[in-house]
């Protein structure tokens, strides 16, 4: 006849140091584990340049490297919604240049805003059209932006393939803090944070509010 052992007291069972079984968050904790947070990618403010003039290709070179280094137009006020994203926001960040560092200044509110150089804009370097044909600095950004895009006119400065890879790893860069569950607001400029956009889409973020390219827009991109 055999005798089984004696069951240890339910006390002793239930004990802390006892191993207790796992059990997965549900609910609003489960939706804060697994769900990352926004990344907002914000055009700066209108710049005090002017563009009200016509100028040759030459003379719009100069006027890029003036624009580049140029402040915000005095007088504006932040659209409330974009104050808004930056209260909710756990990272901003902002390019170097001192558009999107005043638009960051206006906008954040004494908030810490990390400066990089990664988010600056792609190049403009004007293509080699004769003094007699004028446009205003718009047109010339367009017609720059196609002979860089398409033809790789670059004028020694950065290629559009150096460009893509700064756009990817800006993407990562910007994909690694939000998926840490906090909302991304950056402070950049329009044709960049489209090609940054692009390839936040590759990695499967949606594009939920778009406000276009125009001064103080936002894009929204969420992961779905």
């Amino acid at each position: 006849m055999s005798i089984s052992a004696p069951l240890p007291p339910l006390s002793a069972a239930l004990s802390p140091e006892s191993p207790q079984p796992e059990t997965a968050p549900t609910g609003a904790a489960a939706a804060r584990v697994r769900r990352p947070g926004a990344i907002i990618l914000t055009r700066h403010g209108e710049p005090a340049l002017s563009r009200k003039c016509l100028i040759t290709a030459r003379q719009y070179g100069d006027w890029w490297a003036k624009y580049e280094i140029g402040g915000l137009l005095a007088g504006q006020t932040p659209p409330a919604a974009l104050v808004a994203a930056a209260q909710g926001a756990g990272v901003i960040y902002a390019s170097t240049r001192p558009r999107a560092q005043e638009t960051a200044a206006a906008v954040a509110a004494g908030r810490e805003v990390m400066s990089d150089v990664l988010f600056i804009e792609a190049p403009l370097p004007p293509p080699p059209f004769p003094d007699w044909f004028k446009l205003s600095p718009k047109w010339w950004g367009v017609v720059s932006r196609f002979w860089w895009h398409a033809f790789d006119h670059h004028g020694g400065q950065e290629t559009r393939a150096e460009a893509e890879r700064r756009a990817e790893e800006a993407a990562q860069k910007l994909i690694a803090r939000a998926e840490a569950g906090q909302d991304v607001l950056v402070f950049a400029h329009g044709y960049f944070n489209h090609m940054v956009g692009g390839r936040l889409k590759a990695d499967g973020w949606k594009l939920v509010q778009n406000q276009g390219f125009k001064y103080w827009s936002q894009r929204r991109y969420e992961k779905r």
